[in-house]
């Protein structure tokens, strides 16, 4: 190829060329420019908020999230921290140190900032419902701790006599008590997390009590601080491994902290702007830093390798001139890759429903174009800074001879092997295509916000208690709607949520319900001493109004406001749930929608599902759309530019071939390895696609220039295209699937899953790019392009414009 910018006088080249000359004829002013928008950047960085809740994944206006703040407000509804005191003695929590703790926490947790006061429940806050010889009576459960053991059986004894508390609040064995503790405002879940932590460190524990904390509320609260410090242990070790691959491919200083600094301030800079925007940083934008630091790399290591190539074959060039050259060179294949990459995350941005998804998207696309814009001015900038510089990786050569180290040898061999057995290749390729035909169908929709925590943390190890001793710990609501004031007071509409309730109590997966028709059970049997046979449904709808009088006159009229609104008119139904994994909510919320529109809506009363559980099964539920429109569109975003930059329907077919057999391969390694399709899995197909065509984009572009023998002779082509652009995109693959790979050090189990596929998808579009593409251009020749080109002897100088 030529070794200086082609000379013309056409606008564009003319414009392209004074460009190079600015940049390198002026670097100090470049590099100041850069220093400076970075650090103003940087400045910006401690405005930058995290989001971890699960309504982060449903759009703001999205019905779901709509209902789901309707029916906040009415019921005064929080994500819940739910602290479990468990005891597995004898006598479980019934015993007097035991009921003091909860009736401590119960009351220290009334003081932390964040919890409601008024919607704090446990045996401490709830009332018990029993009749007397005068009829009804509402008493505290637990007014004052116990001091004696008798005190404490006759806490039990009427415990566990209301069946509404038995596995809700107490486990069925006595072994532990629940306090579920609502939020006021879900931004602060993290600052309220670690105060409830701080609160349990120092409760008053009995003989043989534990504490453990849990919920919704809970693990939003804990992946704050969870992710903080995955990133802090991450994005150093991420930016040390590029760092040395950078070393290790040219064996300079030189070539090891000029791309760390794009990086840095590529990295620096796409953070900054998304402070200044407003968006937040999500689970999944943990990601983001590790690919930036492994994606900024890419374009620096084609320019230098382009410079080191240079020095080692004119020696006597300045500084200036190689960088000035280099640039010239590698603009036009950097600046394709560039596009097609930013192709593949547009495709992300514009067509994941998720805001994490449609954000990571459009940043990460800004990312890439900020590395190629830093990689084109400041690079270039340093290095006519600095002296000219060769490197061992890239030894003399004679004119007009490919210099190369052992590692080029190595791919040149790779390359032969690849020409000599073209058939071998394209069966493997096909076999990899069958595989991931046939593992497509086996890969299942599936995930948990809990699955971002390791098994060992203590979040999940209370998850597992609590659901292994109460009916759960998450919760499906429905809002039941009537058309007038008191129409709940009708027996037909009570009896139609009734009904409901025991379809739902069919379920397995269901661990309970309650609704406002229990207490009314419970205020029945009450009035008739206690008669388990009036454990039923009153028939007059003026002594259910007459019920709910009584109840208010005896205790707080406000207890019931998380069931029934003021008017009587909506009402909540709470399922309990001991899993939040999409595959069991979407067995249950399928079913339920199926019986609603079958049994239950009428004219006179509707329901609707909503709530935590409804807002997961939402989210998770377009993940499948998320996967497949994100794949169509990365996949006509980049044919389309490949057509348009080769000029040639063919060439762009050809270069999306390696694309398409990672993406099945990738299918294959999901569907037959059981990985499902999650928050973190639904993204590789953009990015694998977005990333992965630059390895096919450089070899279809050395296949495609004139050469100095004809076209049909391959071996030249091997000659040129392994040693330099070969050892380029190898060192450019290892820093990218080094760059992901070390997500798999993570402790965040959805960014382990994310950084091993996207690893895996970039190792597989290297090797087919390598090795598919000059398999197929042997069989089809018109691939190859370009007209033959007299030799030209030695490389041509560099111009004038160019001297130092």
């Amino acid at each position: 190829m030529s070794e200086t910018p082609p000379a013309s006088t056409s606008g564009a080249a003319s414009l392209r060329e004074a460009w190079f000359d600015t940049v390198t004829a002026r670097p100090w002013p470049v590099v100041v420019l850069v220093a400076l928008a970075t650090l103003a950047l940087a400045a910006a960085l401690p405005g930058l908020h995290k989001d971890t809740r699960a309504d982060a994944f449903v759009p703001a206006d999205h019905p779901a999230r709509v209902l789901s703040r309707e029916f906040r407000t009415i019921f005064g509804l929080g994500d819940p921290l739910v602290v479990a005191v468990v005891n597995p003695g004898p006598r479980g929590v019934f015993n007097p140190a035991s009921l003091a703790l909860v009736h401590w926490l119960s009351r220290q947790l009334e003081q932390v900032p964040n919890i409601d006061p008024e919607r704090i429940t446990s045996l401490a806050t709830e009332k018990n419902i029993r009749g007397t010889a005068e009829g009804m009576e509402v008493t505290p459960l637990l007014s004052e701790p116990p001091t004696t053991q008798a005190a404490a059986d006759a806490i039990r004894a009427a415990v566990m006599g209301f069946p509404l508390q038995v596995g809700t609040l107490v486990a069925a064995d006595g072994s532990g008590a629940l306090i579920i503790a609502e939020q006021l405002d879900q931004d602060h879940a993290q600052a309220t997390y670690d105060a409830v932590m701080a609160l349990v460190s120092r409760a008053p524990l009995g003989p043989g009590d534990q504490v453990h904390v849990t919920g919704e509320g809970a693990l939003a609260g804990h992946m704050g601080a969870y992710i903080d410090a995955d990133a802090a242990r991450l994005n150093p070790v991420s930016a040390l491994v590029i760092l040395l691959l950078c070393l290790a491919a040219f064996r300079t200083l030189r070539g090891m902290l000029l791309p760390g600094l794009v990086v840095l301030a590529t990295t620096v800079s796409t953070l900054g702007l998304m402070a200044l925007s407003g968006v937040p940083f999500y689970l999944i934008t943990n990601a983001l830093p590790v690919a930036l630091i492994g994606i900024g790399v890419a374009d620096s290591i084609h320019i230098l390798t382009e410079y080191y190539r240079l020095a080692a074959r004119h020696p006597q060039w300045s500084g200036r001139q190689l960088a000035n050259t280099a640039l010239g060179n590698m603009l036009r294949p950097v600046s394709l890759t560039t596009a097609t990459t930013m192709a593949g995350f547009l495709s992300l941005a514009l067509s994941a429903p998720m805001p994490p998804m449609r954000w990571f998207g459009w940043f990460a696309l800004l990312g890439v174009g900020l590395a190629w814009l830093y990689t084109v001015t400041l690079l270039p900038a340093l290095l006519a800074l600095l002296p000219a510089q060769c490197s061992s990786a890239y030894p003399a050569a004679s004119a007009g001879q490919q210099a190369t180290d052992r590692v080029g040898r190595v791919l040149t061999a790779l390359g032969g092997a690849a020409l000599r057995f073209p058939a071998v290749v394209v069966m493997l390729a096909a076999a990899v295509a069958l595989a991931g035909i046939a593992g497509a169908p086996r890969i299942e929709v599936n995930d948990s916000l809990l699955r971002t925590f390791q098994d060992r943390e203590p979040i999940v190890i209370a998850d597992r208690v609590l659901n292994e001793r109460f009916d759960g710990t998450y919760f499906l609501d429905l809002m039941v709607s009537t058309p007038a004031t008191e129409d709940l007071f009708r027996p037909a509409n009570l009896r139609r949520i009734e009904a409901l309730q025991r379809h739902l109590a069919d379920h397995p997966l269901v661990a309970d319900t309650v609704s406002i028709v229990d207490y009314l059970k419970q205020m029945h049997r009450a009035m008739h001493a206690d008669d388990p046979a009036y454990y039923r449904l009153p028939e007059d709808p003026e002594l259910i109004a007459q019920y709910f009088l009584l109840y208010s006159g005896m205790s707080d009229p406000r207890d019931f406001d998380h069931l029934v609104d003021y008017d009587y008119r909506l009402a909540n139904v709470r399922v309990t749930m001991k899993s939040d994994y999409y595959a069991d909510l979407r067995q249950v919320i399928d079913d339920l929608q199926g019986y609603l529109r079958a049994e239950f809506d009428t004219a006179e009363i509707h329901a609707q599902p909503t709530g935590r559980a409804f807002i997961n099964y939402t989210w998770m539920g377009q993940l499948a759309q998320a996967q497949t429109s994100s794949l169509l569109w990365a996949l006509a975003l980049v044919l389309a530019m490949s057509i348009l930059s080769f000029r040639s329907v063919g060439a762009g077919l050809a270069t999306l071939a390696p694309i398409a057999i990672t993406v099945l391969g990738i299918y294959a390694y999901m569907g037959f390895g059981g990985l499902w399709l999650s928050a973190s899995t639904a993204m590789f197909a953009a990015i694998a696609i977005g990333l992965g065509v630059d390895f096919a984009i450089h070899t279809m572009e050395r296949l495609r220039q004139p050469r100095d023998r004809p076209a049909t002779d391959l071996r030249v082509m091997v000659a040129e295209l392994y040693p330099g652009t070969g050892r380029a995109l190898l060192f450019n693959f290892l820093t990218l699937a080094a760059g992901f790979g070390v997500l798999a050090l993570s402790q965040v189990k959805v960014l382990i899953e994310f950084g091993i596929t996207v690893a895996l998808a970039i190792a597989l579009s290297f090797g087919s790019s390598l090795l598919l593409l000059p398999a197929l251009a042997k069989y089809f020749p018109t691939l190859r392009g370009g007209q033959p080109r007299a030799p030209a002897g030695v490389d041509s100088p560099p111009p004038r414009s160019t001297a130092p």
